[in-house]
């Protein structure tokens, strides 16, 4: 089996409900060292999804820069559109979803993003993640154009509210084109996220789809909460995230893909993890998962881009 641990490196005050154009600091972005043990004890690398603002910060690129120079670190991008230039004022309360902004505004963006990786970081990034997951059909057709090609922006099993529908897409990876029959092939790698009775999701859904109104939505989004079992870190329990690995076997699959925020390992950055033993017991229960896995059977550390190669073929 396959294992992706990919983090979200991005600035703090996410967790507020505000989403300003200059954010609180990306001082967490330190707090990183708190997860040597992941390369220097199980030999696994990580993907680091970097966003604008990060990659602006001299102090936080030379933490970058030792993640990829030591532990092989891959890093790829993470958009956050309500602070990466360029700007356009809106009749929309941020976070603007994103098929709301205008697609040249988009397209911007993102250019923006993997300039700045490639000026202050030396990286044209392969890997991408859409801010709040919001992996809409206008993003990924985008991706290609950029040399893009893998994308973790999909959450099985579950919607926000207005947001893209990705309920029913495969827990494991799979490659699609975006761009049409003749476009480049973009592989997915979605959260690992799996329904605890296998049958339970296609009846939610199809129930979900005969609700008035936004009721549909909510019975989608509440769905994790209930139903499903991932190994988020951040989302579940330890038992939970066991359960999700043996359920994930147990049907076939082949690839686990973990996620977690760079500010979960920052005191304070969050409202989960509001003290440094918080953290701590966060950082300790990701060890003893890593620890069980590999006990409990092979697996193989790889990153975006290493899973990238292996489902699409390296570049030619």
């Amino acid at each position: 089996m396959k294992l992706v641990i990919s983090v979200d490196v991005e600035e703090e005050g996410l967790f507020s409900g505000e989403y300003p154009r200059v954010p609180a600091g990306v001082a967490n972005v330190a707090q990183l060292r708190r997860l040597e043990f992941i390369p220097l004890e199980f030999g696994f690398p990580l993907t680091l999804l970097v966003t604008y603002q990060v990659a602006q910060d001299p102090a936080a690129r030379q933490v970058l820069a030792y993640w990829r120079d030591r532990y092989r670190a891959e890093i790829g991008a993470h958009l956050h559109p309500w602070n990466t230039p360029p700007f356009l004022d809106l009749p929309y309360p941020e976070p603007v979803r994103s098929e709301k902004l205008p697609r040249p505004l988009l397209k911007a963006k993102i250019a923006s993003l993997g300039a700045v990786l490639k000026k202050n970081l030396g990286v044209s990034p392969v890997s991408f993640r859409m801010g709040r997951f919001d992996g809409s059909a206008k993003v990924l057709g985008l991706l290609p154009e950029f040399g893009f090609r893998v994308d973790s922006s999909m959450v099985p099993l579950t919607q926000k509210v207005g947001g893209p529908d990705f309920f029913l897409i495969p827990a494991d990876p799979f490659c699609f084109r975006p761009g049409g029959p003749q476009g480049p092939p973009l592989l997915e790698a979605p959260l690992t996220m799996v329904p605890v009775w296998a049958a339970a999701a296609g009846l939610v859904y199809r129930l979900s789809q005969s609700l008035p109104g936004s009721w549909g939505g909510r019975m989608r989004a509440g769905f994790p909460y209930w139903g499903a079992a991932g190994v988020q870190p951040a989302w579940y329990p330890a038992a939970s995230m066991r359960g999700a690995v043996r359920l994930h076997r147990r049907r076939g699959g082949k690839v686990l893909t973990i996620f977690f925020h760079s500010s979960e390992l920052m005191p304070r950055a969050t409202p989960q993890f509001p003290t440094d033993e918080a953290v701590n017991r966060f950082t300790q229960k990701i060890r003893a998962f890593l620890s069980w896995l590999v006990e409990t059977g092979p697996v193989q550390g790889v990153t975006l881009t290493e899973l990238g190669d292996e489902y699409l073929g390296g570049k030619e």
